[in-house]
């Protein structure tokens, strides 16, 4: 039994493809018989270095600016389209899985026109175009949260596939460890920095403000994104209480030993958050319809995560100042942070994936 898995463009979208991919493996599937689809991006590192064949389509999304390669989209959709179903003839693929991305529609297409099933995971609160044209299509479609079914109302809600070991998540099990991975002293109170898998320059200025205050008694933890690294680096200096990575693939080690995470509105980096009951300052990109705002939402309301806006740099740094410095009030977030938790959407969408290709 082959399975078809599309994603492209951003880990929003690539891993949780892969987390799912993992469910099938432990569910008894081959890794060689879950085949990949997408483009030149992320994917096609990651997914291979996942240990997953990977097929590279000719295909991009819209372009922000003015540019001729929006007039021939049409063109490549339908020629990826061509090759994803040459592909799923040949290889016997059996159902297919979209996660979003420009990789989705082509995917998604292809899928319906060799007449197998169509699985849709939406990671965002704000669904994306593709799989928003793909849903009358679907045999299933699954969300990650409460506010994309007024997009996609006839969706499930589960949460955003994660990798196992967050299903297993014990900070305090994994604390000692995780401060020895990263030579933080086991006393220390610590500020995890995220921007996502490519990093973010907003956050990384709050960074410098944050490290100038007057009331730091903290260490920083910093995943600054490889274009920053070198720049950052150099401001953070030698010293014991600014560690700066480029990007860390063990994020469940992150989580472990931060007690505070700045972090963007990303869908999986708010999904890990909740799932580690991590307390949060969440600060959404200012573009795209607020759709961050909106994946943090279920967060914010169980009271275990801030929103403050890009705009509010005073109030970025004193709030996180504050909460660093108030162990009663982390306790209190983390306590309801933990309240309400989705899990296991990997292991929910692996098994109707393995239903709809027995129906």
């Amino acid at each position: 039994m082959k399975i078809g898995m599309a994603a492209a463009g951003s880990g929003g979208h690539i891993f949780p493809a892969i987390a799912v991919a993992e469910a099938l493996v432990n569910m008894g599937l081959r890794r060689d018989d879950i085949i990949f689809f997408g483009g030149d991006r992320m994917e096609a590192e990651t997914v291979p270095e996942a240990g997953y064949p990977f097929v590279e389509v000719d295909i991009h999304g819209i372009r922000r600016s003015l540019s001729f390669d929006n007039l021939t989209l049409p063109l490549k959709v339908r020629r990826a389209r061509r090759d994803i179903e040459g592909w799923i003839e040949r290889a016997g693929v059996r159902a297919m899985a979209v996660f979003g991305g420009y990789v989705s529609g082509p995917a998604g297409l292809a899928a319906k026109r060799r007449s197998i099933p169509l699985i849709i995971h939406e990671a965002n609160a704000v669904p994306g175009i593709a799989n928003r044209l793909l849903a009358r299509r679907a045999d299933t479609i699954f969300v990650a949260s409460e506010p994309a079914l007024a997009k996609l109302p006839s969706a499930r809600v589960v949460g955003n596939p994660l990798r196992a070991a967050f299903d297993t998540f014990d900070r305090d099990k994994l604390r000692t460890e995780a401060r020895r991975r990263y030579n933080i002293d086991q006393d220390s109170v610590v500020l995890g920095i995220v921007g996502g898998s490519q990093g973010a320059q907003a956050l990384n200025e709050i960074a410098i403000e944050i490290a100038q205050s007057a009331r730091r008694t903290f260490v920083m933890l910093h995943l600054a994104g490889a274009a920053n690294i070198e720049s950052i680096s150099a401001v953070a200096g030698v010293g014991d209480a600014w560690r700066v990575i480029a990007f860390e693939p063990d994020m469940v080690s992150f989580y472990a030993a931060c007690d505070v995470v700045l972090a963007r509105g990303g869908s999986m980096t708010v999904s890990e958050l909740h799932a580690t009951a991590t307390p949060s300052i969440i600060v959404p990109l200012p573009a795209g319809r607020g759709y961050q705002r909106e994946n943090a939402a279920d967060f914010v309301e169980s009271g275990g995560a801030i929103v403050i806006e890009q705009e509010d740099r005073s109030g970025i740094v004193g709030t996180t100042v504050d909460l660093l410095t108030d162990g009663n009030r982390r306790e209190r977030m983390a306590r309801s942070g933990a309240v309400a938790q989705r899990a296991n959407a990997a292991r929910i969408i692996a098994e109707r994936l393995y239903e709809v290709v027995d129906d």
